[in-house]
């Protein structure tokens, strides 16, 4: 098992599939009238984050708990950070502190990677910048096995803002790595240049799309949706934009947002994912939100049976 978590790159299949099944293991937990397991008594494990999150520090402190480790919640807000303090001085601070793992969300690309060579325990990448989030990663490929009994060869259609989604990032790698055919779909503003370059230098072929080992790149959602198994759309991040990379909200709708007409053209089987929050109306409408082939509430509860088996098999269960 691996020391840290701070990207998709860093799981093979079968350290990714351990961490599944581990995940199936920790979800019976949630049944039980006492949802909690002594496998992490006595370690401590610290949520550092220096961005605004709902989601991912609850899940992550619920997965902690359940493990029975302690919990140390470290905003930036109200802290020593906004008196100057660095992000190392911070690292020698909880590392003074005994922390066995700290789970940090940064705005700077590449923060997680920093923290690593400064503490002696375990770093886990709760999403850094526009860089990466591959533990919401692994609960979208839980979450797509839970539903769909597989995740080789399923093809999963990401859509929207992927050029400041470090989900979508982090979903390309894991899901390449584990057998699943990936299609980045939005405005060619919004789709990352090296990838659609890539993708285009490997073969150009069909109607606006481009072939490459690991993705596909296209710019026409109806085209790809008769053949999805699952849609993944991606929150417009207009904190993270400078310019205009489309001409309206009303035109990005029309053209890449997720209705009720569009769900329709998917097979039967087919989910529709998405990491949250959401703008309704804009990128998925409520009622392709709310329906039944939505995961997004089961996302939410996946990710802390993912979040416990990445703890516990960092922390407690490497020899297991």
């Amino acid at each position: 098992m691996i020391r840290h978590l701070l990207s998709g790159a860093d799981l093979d299949a079968a350290t990714a599939t351990r961490i599944l099944d581990t995940a199936a293991e920790m979800a019976t937990v949630a049944g039980r009238e006492v949802k909690k397991l002594p496998a992490l008594r006595g370690r401590t494990v610290v949520n550092l984050f220096y961005e605004d999150s709902t989601r991912t520090r609850i899940s992550f402190e619920a997965a902690a708990k359940r493990l029975s480790a302690d919990v140390i919640n470290f905003s930036a807000k109200g802290s020593s950070v906004a008196k100057g303090e660095s992000l190392k001085d911070t690292a020698l601070t909880l590392q003074a502190m005994g922390a066995d793992a700290v789970v940090v969300r940064h705005p700077a690309s590449g923060a997680p990677h920093r923290l690593a060579e400064w503490v002696d325990g375990s770093v886990v990448n709760a999403g850094d910048g526009t860089h990466e989030h591959p533990t919401q990663a692994l609960l979208d490929a839980y979450t797509m096995r839970s539903r769909l009994g597989r995740l080789a060869g399923l093809s999963v259609t990401v859509v929207g803002d992927v050029l400041h989604s470090r989900v979508a990032r982090s979903n390309v790698l894991l899901l390449s790595t584990l057998g699943a055919k990936v299609t980045l779909v939005g405005p060619p503003t919004l789709i990352p240049v090296d990838w659609a370059t890539r993708a285009t230098a490997a073969n150009t072929s069909g109607a606006g799309a481009a072939q490459a080992p690991d993705i596909t790149v296209c710019y026409d959602l109806d085209a790809v949706l008769p053949t999805s198994d699952v849609v993944m759309m991606l929150r417009v991040q207009r904190e993270r934009m400078t310019d205009s990379y489309f001409p309206s909200a009303r035109e990005y709708a029309r053209r890449y947002g997720l209705d009720g007409q569009r769900m329709r053209r998917l097979p039967e089987h087919a989910i529709v994912m998405h990491p949250g929050p959401m703008n309704r109306g804009m990128e998925i409408t409520p009622e392709v939100a709310d329906s039944a082939r939505s995961t997004i509430v089961e996302q939410v509860t996946n990710g802390v049976s993912v979040r416990m088996a990445v703890l516990y098999l960092l922390l407690g269960g490497n020899n297991a």
